[in-house]
């Protein structure tokens, strides 16, 4: 009989309409699927911009480990929580000095490690280190430990993200993008065993533009004056992903997509 590892891999958290959502479904879906190991993005998980110690310590009550992007300095004072902590992890190809960790292993109950990898795209965001080279150091040495390797690709691009999906096709588990908070409909398994998707989508406010209010993202799309934004209430979804490893190889099984709305408001 074939052993799995079942992964549940969740897009964007944004703010508190994202936590709430998250707390309230997480349960019946790690009791359907028989989940070994929950895997969530917190960049916007602090009023939709970073990630503060109190939001970090909630979400990591009820999710494994938590990965990240371009978003997770924006409030200075959780920068010591996110280096000392080692399940939070942040773009491993920011330059070398920058604080916390780009990868993570962990072990589930079954006795299996599981590794995490975050990256960061380039084509619309920072000139950071590159992603494609940065992989190649990191999964060599992760390699070593286990088979069994999650990517977290936080892009703008699809094109790129596409393109390292394909890059790394064979030699990882599963490339998940997230950043654009906007579920695409492409999940598969590459030729070489690789499950792929585009962007995972987020966890947050349903009617909103990308989690924050709509009124206010279209105000500053008409006037091009600028405004504070703030978490979209309302309506919230829950955009995941399922991936079935097997758990000798390495190579994905099986990808699903995910979607839970609630309609109670605040």
């Amino acid at each position: 009989m074939q052993d799995s590892v079942r992964i549940l891999f969740l897009g964007d958290i944004v703010g508190r309409p994202g936590r709430k959502i998250l707390e309230n479904f997480l349960p019946q879906l790690k009791k359907a699927y028989n989940i070994d190991i929950t895997i969530a993005n917190c960049e916007n998980a602090a009023g939709g911009l970073g990630l503060t110690e109190k939001v970090g310590l909630e979400l990591l009550s009820f999710v494994d480990i938590l990965t990240s992007g371009n978003h997770i300095w924006q409030k200075k004072e959780a920068i010591p929580f996110i280096d000392g902590n080692k399940r939070i992890i942040r773009p491993a190809n920011f330059p070398p000095g920058n604080p916390g960790r780009g990868s993570a292993i962990l072990e589930n109950k079954k006795g299996y490690k599981i590794a995490i990898l975050n990256l960061q795209g380039r084509i619309f965001m920072e000139p950071i280190d590159c992603p494609f080279r940065t992989a190649d150091k990191e999964i060599e040495e992760l390699k070593k430990v286990t088979p069994i390797i999650i990517v977290d690709f936080h892009a703008e691009a699809t094109s790129e993200k596409q393109a390292l999906g394909w890059y790394l096709d064979g030699r990882v588990s599963a490339v998940i993008g997230t950043h654009t908070h906007v579920p695409t409909a492409d999940e598969r398994i590459l030729p070489k065993g690789t499950a792929y998707l585009t962007d995972v989508g987020m966890v947050g406010g349903l009617d909103t533009v990308i989690g924050i209010k709509k009124e206010l993202a279209v105000s500053r799309l008409l006037t091009a004056f600028p405004c504070k934004f703030e978490v979209g209430k309302g309506r919230k979804i829950l955009s995941g992903v399922y991936i079935e490893v097997d758990s000798k190889s390495g190579k994905a099984l099986n990808i699903e997509r995910i979607t839970r709305i609630e309609e109670e408001s605040g």
